[in-house]
């Protein structure tokens, strides 16, 4: 066998000194959370402990961002080997097993982020049945979401909330990936025909023109017409908010690797071209890419994580050399500048690895704070930008 030869980065030194910092504040962290899982986004760059909900103590796991601290800690063994970080990452297996059976906080589409990071990669990487288990129950309650008519994944609340029913939002394209595992796991096709449908709905109909995503979009969920497309956290509801622009690279992406439709990767480029083109000069996004250099606007970094991990993976699917280079090199400087100007350097005090990120702008919620899938987007980027030593978790 030819060996393979990877040509380092040119920017392999910085890259190395950000992965220890990174895996400084992760260490930190492992310290300072215990058991408990953080908030979605830090206070004065400390996470507090999840507030309680659901019937859960504070700390516990409720909502859509939890499975991004076990996220963290497969990165951090893929970049060190480190059996403690593996022995870590599983010892959430139990709580999210406990979830899922208990019905604790299950009506939401974010059951493909949590149980993708949490518990898939610990059926994959360990063998764990207990996780196995865990991620197939999550992925048949994620299809008793669909509204048929409309053949989507409803987004958020009780199937029969009318303000939620028939929503979806572009986040979705992320959570599909539990499917596609689910079907190639039992051999049931059914898992991957609802990620099919779902996903040519968003790309017909959130997917604009223009090359932009709509955050939100309607459909009557009785006849399966498509009504229209809002914004939840955006600038306006025809404005493109920068980090629905990049699940939309990363997951029209992925969609893409599981089907192989070339309309999915097409997709992926037209929102990845958007994307780079409205970038100000340090290539990490406003929170909506309606802002520019001068607006005043906040960034969102969490934005940036996630489109450079999607470029990543967008440039290993495209046919021509000089736009997969493009994509990679784009990639490059975004992560680079996320290392130079956003990380939180491995100081002690800052429980975050990258500021200035958005949550919710038009809601006030967590607006230049550190954000948990900032945080785990970036050290995926990371881990892809090191060298060939990490594991695909999507």
């Amino acid at each position: 066998m030819t060996a393979i030869h990877v040509r380092p980065s040119p920017d392999a030194e910085a890259i190395a000194a950000a992965v220890a910092a990174a895996l400084r504040t992760v260490d930190a962290n492992l310290d300072s959370f215990g058991d408990r899982y953080p908030d979605d986004t830090t206070a004065g760059d400390r996470y507090p402990p999840r507030p309680p909900s659901a019937g859960q103590p504070e700390g516990g796991n409720v909502g859509w961002t939890t499975s991004f601290w076990p996220g963290m800690l497969w990165r951090a063994y893929d970049l060190t080997g480190q059996e403690r970080y593996r022995l870590a990452a599983l010892s959430h297996v139990d709580s999210f097993a406990a979830r899922v059976h208990g019905g604790i906080d299950l009506d939401t589409h974010d059951l493909g982020f949590l149980y993708t990071l949490s518990c898939v990669t610990a059926a994959r990487r360990a063998g764990d049945e207990r996780a196995r288990d865990a991620a197939l129950a999550a992925a048949a309650h994620l299809t008793s979401r669909v509204l048929p008519a409309a053949g989507i994944i409803q987004a958020w609340g009780d199937l029969d909330d009318p303000r939620q029913r028939g929503r979806t939002i572009i986040d979705s394209l992320m959570n599909t990936p539990l499917l596609f595992w689910a079907a190639r796991t039992t051999g049931d096709e059914r898992y991957a025909a609802v990620a099919r449908r779902h996903t040519a709905q968003l790309r017909e109909h959130i997917l604009r023109p223009d090359g932009t995503t709509f955050h939100t979009f309607y459909w009557d969920p009785e006849t399966g017409a498509p009504l229209r497309g809002e914004t939840e956290q955006g600038h306006a509801d025809d404005s493109c908010w920068a980090r629905g622009q990049a699940w939309a690279i990363y997951g029209f992406t992925l969609n893409h690797r599981y089907t192989g439709e070339p309309e999915l990767l097409a997709a992926a480029q037209t929102c990845a071209d958007y994307f780079l083109a409205h970038l100000p000069a340090d290539h990490v996004a406003y929170w909506d890419l309606v802002f520019g250099d001068g607006s005043g606007a906040e960034r969102d970094s969490s934005a940036a994580a996630i489109a450079a991990c999607g470029l990543a993976e967008l440039a290993g699917h495209v046919g021509d050399p000089a736009r997969a280079e493009r994509y990679r090199e784009a990639a490059g400087r975004i992560l680079r500048s996320l290392v130079d100007g956003y990380s939180t350097g491995g100081r002690p005090g800052s429980q975050a690895l990258i500021r200035h990120g958005v949550y919710d702008k038009p809601k006030g919620i967590g607006v230049d704070e550190g954000t948990l899938w900032g945080d785990y987007f970036y050290l995926e980027a990371l881990a892809r930008a090191a060298g060939p030593g990490w594991e695909d978790p999507w």
